[in-house]
């Protein structure tokens, strides 16, 4: 059996991975997917991730220069949004292929973003795109969040959700369980496709999510629905 058909054996099959073996599949997948990966993002959601991603940026509200981590940064799309609204992006990622498909020219290193390999409060601002369900453990993730961000310093965290409109939840679950493999197989990788729609649900629901970040140390913590909840984004301030 070759390596390729291990891998869709492991994204076709009913129950999701976990632990280590989450982290190494996942690594894989966006190894595998980044080369076609902001065609086929820009292509499934009408372009609607990038009006996502300004929201995501804008929500920060850090003063001009201010340093800020873009953590499972991809291909660097945030970063480039966060150069364009004046701050001092560093792009970090799990996977080699993401980072070898960065066009945002910001600093970036290959990382296990739950154990940063920077000191405590030392930037002033994280972001971090469509990767909590991709995450082993987010209690952890948010946790080393906190230790690395200042006091005042602000986190937006994007990803996808699931609408509480039962019309629009009905339309989503059909096009990105149904459309959104097909359109992945087509034009990169059918089984990753078919696993990302299906990843939503390793996350909890927004108010644990909510509970989640204020035990980790940040205040404030809001969560907003973008899009009818096609997605949703986090917003908190460290304490």
């Amino acid at each position: 059996m070759t390596a390729k058909i291990r891998k869709r054996d492991k994204w076709d099959r009913e129950d999701l991975p976990r632990g280590a073996e989450k982290v190494e599949a996942v690594r894989e997948m966006f190894d595998a997917i980044a080369p076609r990966y902001d065609f086929v993002n820009r292509l499934m959601t009408f372009r609607l991730d990038t009006r996502w991603r300004k929201k995501t940026v804008s929500a920060l509200n850090l003063p001009k220069g201010s340093r800020v981590l873009d953590l499972a940064s991809g291909t660097g799309d945030l970063c480039i949004e966060l150069k364009q609204n004046g701050y001092d992006p560093i792009s970090m990622d799990l996977s080699f292929g993401m980072l070898s498909a960065d066009r945002s020219g910001a600093p970036r290193t290959q990382v296990d973003i739950l154990k940063l390999p920077i000191p405590n409060m030392c930037v002033d601002g994280i972001t971090c795109g469509f990767a909590l369900r991709n995450l082993e453990n987010l209690q952890m993730f948010f946790v080393e969040l906190a230790r690395v961000t200042r006091h005042g310093g602000r986190i937006a965290l994007l990803d996808v959700s699931v609408p509480t409109n039962r019309f629009i939840r009905f339309g989503n679950k059909i096009y990105f369980g149904r459309i959104v493999p097909i359109i992945g197989g087509l034009f990169s990788d059918r089984a990753a496709y078919k696993y990302l729609p299906r990843s939503v649900a390793y996350l909890p629901e927004p108010e644990q999510l909510i509970a989640m970040l204020k035990q980790s140390g940040f205040a404030d913590a809001k969560h907003t629905q973008l899009s009818g909840g096609l997605t949703q984004l986090l917003v908190a301030t460290r304490n």
